[in-house]
Parts: C-alpha cells; structure tokens; sequence
C-alpha cells in the first residue's frame, strides 16, 4: 500500500495559515507549523466552547461563532484551516461542505476543514477498513463512523480515550494516544488514524508508521496535508 507524504506538496516557501480552532486547543497551532515548511505561521481565531465535548445539540451556536470569527482574519493569509475534527463529521458531509464554503465566502479564501482532510488522506491511502482512535463519545464516535463510510471509509476498530470533557481532553498525553493506539490496531486495517486536534500526535506518529508497516494519521497531519494541497492548487490558477 503506497502511503502518501508531504513531500506530495511540499514547498520552500512557508504558509500563513488562518486556522480556527476550539478556545480549549493547545495542540494545533504547534503541531500543524511543526508539519509545514519552515517558517509557516498561524493567525489563530479561538472559537468559544463550553466545558463539555461536541454534540449534535451544541453545534449550531459553535458554528454561528465561528463564522462571526472568520471576518477577523487578516487578509494576507494563504489559506483557512478549520481545525475542529468533532465539528465536521458531526455535521455530516452535506453540513461540512456548507460550512467550507460559507468560510470561504467571508474569508476569500481557499477553506481545509480537519474532517474532510481525514477522509481525504485515508482515500489518498487506498485505506478501507481502518484502526481508530479518538477522546470521544460512543455517540460522537459513531457519527465519525457514519462521516467515514460516506466516503467509503470503515471503522473496523475504534478505540476511545473517553474524555469526559475538555479538560480531561487537554490531559491527554502523546504517549497515552500511542499506547492506545498499538492496542487498537490488527491485521486487519488497512491504516490507522488519530482523530481530534488537541490530541498531540506530532512526536509519534512516524514511529507508529515505521512499527506498524502501515500509514499513520492524526486529524492535524492531515489538515497540514490538505492545507499544502490547497494553496498549491490555488498557485497553479
């Protein structure tokens, strides 16, 4: 199975990144430069939240929040990241690709949501049945379940780290996801891939990668992908 790189995109020239986050992250930004080329930087708006995870219910008035943000950002950025994983899928795929194209109205800009960048490096390593790990829900997890097979994704093996809320989500170490992770994954995934942007993932997943003989993700490596993907794309109009 070819496992797809940056190197795909990789350029010498760095990114200014417009990324939207929630207000509790402490993980993207340092992460998502960590994974650009040297000297990228990010303009980051910090959407406001309650204490409890993303559901169905709360959505909406997050949503609505971070388009009021995305006005904010200055106008010499290369490209906006929405780097919510939990506030894509959970709005399905209809839900999320409305919500790129809102941001992309206000910001005039090229638009990665975490979510859609998921799905799009699994599809870009010809992954069908896929090891999972995340800090969710059994509930949340499920809609991630349901946001995958539209795209032609299963989650055969899914494993939580069970946050109960964000700050038990913010205690979460790169450890922890890497020992859960070798437990998660079997014989019979095709990739593994580690969902949520406050997970921190930078420091392990080639480690995995090399260990497990099979591609590694994580929500934020795969939105630095997409970013990559986006502005060269845009280059090239």
């Amino acid at each position: 199975m070819e496992i797809p790189t940056m190197n795909a995109y990789a350029s010498p020239a760095p990114l200014k990144v417009g990324l939207m986050v929630p207000a509790n992250n402490t993980t993207m930004e340092r992460e998502l430069t960590a994974w650009l080329p040297d000297g990228s930087r990010c303009v980051t708006l910090r959407i406001p939240r309650g204490a409890g995870l993303l559901t169905k219910e709360t959505l909406p008035p997050y949503k609505a929040s971070a388009l009021e943000l995305a006005a904010s950002f200055p106008p010499d950025i290369d490209v906006v990241a929405y780097g919510c994983t939990a506030a894509g899928f959970i709005a399905g795929p209809r839900g999320e690709a409305q919500l790129a194209e809102e941001l992309a109205a206000i910001t005039g800009k090229p638009v990665v949501t975490t979510a859609r960048s998921m799905v799009a490096a699994l599809q870009a390593a010809a992954a069908r049945r896929i090891a999972l790990v995340t800090p969710y829900s059994d509930e949340v997890n499920r809609n991630l379940g349901l946001f995958l097979a539209e795209g032609g994704i299963e989650a055969h093996r899914v494993s939580s780290l069970a946050a109960a809320d964000v700050e038990a989500l913010g205690r979460i170490t790169a450890p922890e996801v890497a020992a859960l992770a070798r437990n998660t994954m079997d014989d019979g995934c095709d990739a593994l891939f580690i969902a949520c942007s406050q997970l921190p993932t930078y420091d392990i997943l080639d480690s995995l990668q090399a260990e497990l003989g099979r591609p590694v993700w994580s929500s934020i490596k795969a939105t630095a992908w997409r970013a990559l993907q986006a502005v060269a794309q845009t280059t090239r109009r």
